[in-house]
C-alpha cells in the first residue's frame, strides 16, 4: 500500500527548491526518483501540485505519498556473495569491486540487486522502482561493507539513522601525495559536475554539504603515498574521491578523479606494476556500524581488503621495512 507523509516546510528553509528539500527529507531516494514523485503529482504543496523547481517560503504543509513497490526489470541472478551476517531483517555483504550496485542504463543484469533477489527469497521491496532494499552504495569499483533491508522497517530504520549521519563507516584509500598533518577534515559541498554530468564537483554552486573526516595510517615518503583512514560524516557520491581530488592527492588508481599519468610517473616498476593491475581507484570501505533496526544493539562489520589492494599495501610494508623505514 501506498504510504503518505505530511509535514510543514520549515520557515528558516524558505526559498530552498522543492525537490532539493525533499531529497534531504528523503535520503534513501536519488533526485530523479524525487522528481518523478512530483512530475506523477503525488507530492503536493498546501494541497496543489506543483513544479520540482518550485521556491518555498516557509510554512507551507506538504504532503508526500510514496507508492507501495511494483515489480521492475531486476531480475534474480545466481551470483557468489561473501555474506558476513545475515537475519530475517537484513543482510551485510562483502562486496567485491566490479560489482554495480543497483541497475542502471547499461547494468540491468549482473548487479548486486540481482545477486541479492536470488540469494534472498525474504527481501522485501528490492525489485520496487522507489524502496529498493539497498540503504546505501558504494561506487561500482569500491570494495567492502555494505548493508541492505529485507523489510520496509528495516529500510526505515536504517535509513533514518544515514540521514542522522549516526552510522560508523571507515573506509581505507591509498592517494598520491605526501599529507603532513596526522588527521584534519575536508569540509566542502559536492554536486553534480557542470560539464561532465557522469562526474561530481565540489566547485559548482548547488552542492550537497560534505564531510569526510581523515587520519593518516602510514606514509610511504619516497613513493609519495599516502594511506588514510576515512570516517563519512555525509555520504553523497563519489564524496572521497571528489574530496580528495580537489586536494591534488587523488585516490591511486581513479582514472575519473585521477590521472593516469600519476602512475606511469611511480618511479618503482614492481609498484607501478601493481597498481595497473589493480584498475581501480584504492578504496576499501572496511568498517560499517549501526543500530540493529530490531534488536536495538549497537552492530558492527569489517572486512579486509580484496587481495588486488593488499598486494600493493604488502610490497610498499615490505619494502619499507627492507629499508629499515617500517
Amino acid at each position: 500500500m501506498a504510504t503518505t507523509h505530511t509535514f510543514v516546510f520549515p520557515e528558516p528553509a524558505a526559498g530552498r527548491r522543492l525537490d532539493h528539500f525533499l531529497a534531504d527529507q528523503f535520503p534513501e531516494f536519488s533526485r530523479s526518483q524525487i522528481k518523478k514523485l512530483i512530475d506523477e503529482q503525488r507530492v503536493l504543496v498546501g494541497g496543489r501540485a506543483v513544479k520540482a523547481g518550485e521556491r518555498l517560503k516557509g510554512g507551507e504543509s506538504l504532503s508526500v505519498e510514496i507508492p507501495s513497490p511494483v515489480p521492475v526489470e531486476p531480475q534474480a541472478q545466481d551470483i557468489a556473495l561473501s555474506v558476513l551476517y545475515e537475519d530475517s531483517h537484513l543482510i551485510v555483504i562483502d562486496k567485491p569491486a566490479g560489482l554495480v550496485v543497483h541497475p542502471a542504463a547499461g547494468h540491468s543484469s549482473g548487479t548486486l540487486v540481482n545477486a541479492l533477489l536470488h540469494h534472498c527469497g525474504d527481501l522485501a521491496g528490492i525489485g520496487g522502482e522507489l524502496r529498493p532494499g539497498i540503504v546505501h552504495r558504494l561506487d561500482k569499483d569500491t570494495s567492502g561493507v555494505m548493508v541492505a533491508a529485507k523489510n520496509d522497517l528495516a529500510h526505515q530504520h536504517l535509513a533514518a539513522q544515514f540521514k542522522a549521519h549516526s552510522i560508523r563507516r571507515h573506509y581505507l584509500a591509498l592517494v598520491h601525495g605526501l599529507v603532513t598533518a596526522d588527521c584534519g577534515e575536508i569540509d566542502r559541498p559536492i554536486g553534480r559536475h557542470a560539464v561532465e554530468r557522469k562526474k561530481m564537483s565540489s566547485r559548482g554552486s548547488r552542492g550537497r554539504r560534505a564531510v569526510t573526516h581523515w587520519r593518516v595510517v602510514k606514509r610511504y615518503d619516497r613513493d609519495r603515498l599516502t594511506l588514510l583512514d576515512l570516517t563519512l560524516e555525509t555520504g553523497r557520491t563519489h564524496q572521497i574521491r571528489v574530496h580528495f581530488a580537489d586536494l591534488n592527492l587523488p585516490l591511486v588508481g581513479d582514472a575519473v578523479y585521477g590521472s593516469s599519468s600519476r602512475t606511469h610517473s611511480l618511479v618503482d616498476t614492481e609498484l607501478r606494476r601493481l597498481v595497473q593491475k589493480l584498475g581501480r581507484q584504492a578504496l576499501h570501505a572496511r568498517l560499517l556500524g549501526f543500530v540493529h533496526p530490531a534488536t536495538g544493539a549497537a552492530v558492527e562489520f569489517q572486512s579486509l581488503p580484496p587481495s588486488d589492494l593488499q598486494d600493493i599495501l604488502a610490497y610498499l610494508d615490505g619494502k619499507y621495512l627492507r629499508e629499515g623505514q617500517g
